[in-house]
């Protein structure tokens, strides 16, 4: 089958990842068209998963965009439709990954007579999304798309309760190449070595720095937290997030936590830091549409904190693979982090439960089974 992929970003998050993984058994036949070029280009590369880049210009609309700003992008639209429609004629699929690439291939489908799939890798609410940009959506996704994955249930729920078509959506979530997670007790030791955290109880976040990630609020419980509890900030501001990095370092010393806060910045060795980590805390703010962060951390053998919302809670069962807590309450986080210092038998039990739990359900091999078969049948169908 020979698919021409889309996705926005030339920055690699949660959703380029599983993009690799998606895209990675069609290389032979396939394309990836990006709309930005960057280090996500470089990974497909490094995958050989072609990959070709059809802007030269950030398209100047996010998720808080109102209809002017949609209007006035349309003059960047236009030549990346053109060029989408002319290579779409070449393939059987046009599968769109993220919002952006889901406006373009909508009307790249529609002008190629070319299957739109949309990925959906997002809650589709106001909390995400200005109303604009969720009706534009919900419409081209209607009217277009032959069909969507949504990442969970959440996301399929949040996709119907704003209006989606039932009878097009299915489920799949990420998936993960397991072997990626096999790293040895020594890696997690010479990281420690190399952070000058040997003696100290780590606790690692990793995420963009972004207010609705809610680094913040792990900051705050820390200040309830023993002194050798100390926390790894992996990941940096990405959408013009600089004025929170900065409120984040300033918070940081107003509460005297210089030497139990690190900001180690975006690093490619998540595996090995996730290793290190004694817990890994997910604190986001609003619905997670699946978690990513928390499938790897359990698959690492590390036991999760994780705010209780969204996809995360089709993920995280408390206190048998990790932990909940209510978004937003860093006095409930630190509780749990307390707990997980006093009790290392018992958190120790809930890692390997959350090993076990990921490695079944989330093998990268079973996943892209399941949407190669749902590929196949919708071909199938519209032929």
């Amino acid at each position: 089958m020979k698919i021409l992929f889309l996705d926005q970003s030339g920055k690699p998050g949660g959703a380029e990842l599983c993009l690799i993984d998606i895209a990675k058994p069609y290389a032979d036949s396939s394309l990836v068209g990006l709309f930005a070029d960057g280090d996500f280009r470089k990974l497909l590369q490094q995958h050989q998963i072609p990959v070709e880049i059809l802007a030269t210009q950030a398209i100047k609309v996010n998720k808080d965009s109102g209809l002017l700003a949609a209007l006035g992008s349309l003059g960047q639209l236009i030549p990346l439709i053109n060029q989408v429609v002319q290579r779409a004629k070449k393939y059987d699929l046009i599968y769109a990954n993220t919002q952006k690439a889901l406006v373009v291939g909508a009307i790249a489908s529609f002008l190629s007579r070319c299957p739109l799939v949309y990925h959906l890798h997002d809650i589709l609410s106001i909390e995400h999304f200005s109303k604009t940009n969720l009706r534009v959506a919900i419409t081209l996704i209607n009217q277009f798309a032959s069909l969507v994955i949504a990442n969970s249930q959440a996301s399929k729920q949040a996709f119907l309760e704003a209006g989606g078509k039932s009878n097009i959506i299915e489920v799949v979530y990420n998936g993960f190449e397991l072997h990626n997670y096999q790293i040895s007790v020594q890696s997690g030791i010479k990281i420690k070595q190399e952070l000058n955290l040997e003696d100290k109880f780590i606790i690692g976040h990793f995420s963009r720095l972004s207010p609705w990630k809610g680094q913040h609020i792990l900051i705050n419980a820390l200040v309830n937290c023993p002194e050798n509890v100390t926390a790894i900030l992996v990941g940096d501001a990405l959408f013009g997030e600089q004025d929170y990095v900065k409120d984040l370092h300033q918070k940081v010393t107003s509460l005297g936590l210089e030497d139990r806060v690190k900001f180690l910045g975006f690093r490619a060795d998540i595996p090995q830091l996730m290793t290190a980590c004694d817990l890994v805390a997910h604190t986001s703010t609003a619905p997670e549409p699946f978690g990513r962060v928390i499938v790897e951390a359990m698959l690492c053998g590390k036991p999760v904190v994780a705010a209780k919302a969204g996809g995360v809670m089709e993920l995280v069962e408390h206190e048998i693979n990790g932990f909940l807590v209510t978004p937003g309450n860093p006095q409930e986080l630190a509780e749990v982090i307390n707990s997980c210092v006093q009790d290392s038998h018992k958190t120790e039990i809930i890692a390997q439960n959350a090993r076990i739990s990921a490695s079944l359900r989330f093998d990268v091999t079973t996943i892209n089974q399941q949407i190669s078969k749902l590929l196949h049948l919708l071909a199938n169908n519209v032929q």
